[in-house]
């Protein structure tokens, strides 16, 4: 029987010809990724594992991105214990605040990962590097202990959905949309350990911005992993970053797949998750009337150049309603410097937004952006669960850079389409 991606990937990696759904595989890793949360903990099991240096000092990554810049005495702690363990240890890609950016935008803007690898990261949303035509899958801190240690991980391998992509987008619908839309359809666990897989004619229509939110948002179905079929946009943008050689892996012909899902994206609408899971979904046209008091336009989700574009192009010339709290923050500090030679920050400021320094902040309660009682946001993040944002009694609604600007701007959840400014 023929493999998918995801299997060929895996075989490789652990030095076998086949491997098959279920079965248990160690596999040698290409990066092993941790930031200011996760790597503190992974630091105590590396040091009872008892050796003194990390497998590879280019393929451990540590991007300290969550609460930083430090929010408070125990998040400057933690930061503290990560930095010193990477200066010790030699660690290459260590990204300290002014060179950071969050993990998930910065290490492909990096050229650290690349078609063909395989990824572990002590943060759920590694599957990102899907979209490199990668596997990355999110593990804990002890596998992260391990992987620094060996550079190698257990894994079972997964089975697989594959979705069959066709039509061409609409203006305002992107990748987010277009993953809150499968992710409605199937469901929170509706992937659950298995490999969601991407092909089709439809990805000629995607960029790589979109599908680096698609992929990331993979483990909202439950999902090991999410991974896309490699094609020339894949190529050129990681030629365009990295050195590192990369190996294309098709599926085969004959691979098995527990379901083939086809989708028309032509007739996907800008899709919103309400509170308080991913999967709750409704489309634009089907929103009514919410007000709102917070927009959060960033995240390892959609915190690229692609979104904030779109965010300008929606916003410009316009004002934020009077009461709402719009919030950008940039993936990376290179995205953040073309936003400004771009003149697109000038425009989100002067339409009424403030600008944050890359941090993953208040995604996950952070800081830069906590909600009090019964406050609602519209965020570009990628999970809307019970208090994610702050108060247990707050609202998330989750959208693309599109529908979350429009939202700033009508001081409600709106279609940006409709969206009209002062």
């Amino acid at each position: 029987m023929g493999m998918t991606m995801t299997q060929k990937i895996l075989a490789a990696h652990a030095g076998l010809s086949q491997v098959v759904a279920g079965q248990l595989i160690e596999a040698d890793l290409d990066l092993v990724l941790g930031n200011d949360i996760t790597t503190p903990v992974a630091i105590n099991e590396f040091e009872k594992i008892g050796i003194e240096q990390i497998f590879d000092k280019a393929k451990v990554a540590i991007v300290p991105d969550h609460f930083t810049p430090n929010k408070d005495i125990k998040a400057a702690e933690q930061c503290k214990c990560v930095r010193q363990f990477a200066y010790a240890k030699g660690v290459e890609n260590y990204f300290e605040v002014g060179e950071m950016g969050i993990e998930h935008a910065l290490l492909p803007e990096k050229g650290l990962v690349v078609a063909g690898d395989v990824v572990i990261g002590a943060d759920s949303h590694t599957c990102t590097y899907g979209a490199l035509g990668a596997f990355s899958t999110g593990i804990g801190s002890t596998d992260m202990a391990a992987g620094m240690a060996t550079g190698k991980a257990w894994f079972k391998v997964p089975s697989a959905i594959k979705f069959v992509l066709s039509g061409e987008p609409t203006k305002f619908v992107s990748g987010k949309d277009i993953i809150l839309h499968i992710i409605g359809m199937i469901g929170v666990d509706g992937a659950l350990y298995k490999s969601m897989e991407f092909v089709g004619e439809g990805l000629k229509y995607l960029s790589m911005d979109s599908r680096l939110a698609m992929a990331n948002m993979a483990i909202e179905a439950g999902a090991k992993n999410g991974i896309f079929e490699v094609d020339e946009i894949t190529l050129d943008y990681i030629k365009e970053r990295s050195k590192k050689p990369y190996t294309v892996y098709k599926a085969d012909e004959d691979a098995h797949y527990d379901q083939v899902i086809e989708i028309d994206l032509s007739n996907i609408r800008p899709t919103i998750a309400f509170p308080h899971l991913p999967e709750n979904t409704k489309t634009i046209d089907e929103v009514g009337n919410i007000a709102i008091d917070q927009v959060v336009i960033g995240s390892c989700t959609n915190g690229r150049m692609e979104d904030l574009r779109m965010a300008r192009e929606v916003m410009k010339g316009k004002k934020v309603a009077r009461g709402v709290r719009a919030i950008i923050i940039p993936g990376t500090q290179n995205i953040y410097l073309q936003a400004i030679k771009e003149g697109i920050i000038e425009d989100l400021v002067t339409a009424g937004c403030v600008v944050s320094t890359p941090t993953c902040g208040p995604c996950l309660g952070g800081h830069m952006g906590i909600l009090a009682k019964g406050e609602r946001c519209v965020a570009t993040t990628n999970r809307n669960f019970v208090g994610r944002m702050g108060h247990v009694e707050s609202e998330i609604y989750l959208a693309s850079p599109a529908v979350a600007a429009a939202s700033a701007i009508s001081g409600k959840i709106a279609n940006p389409e409709e969206v009209k400014g002062e």
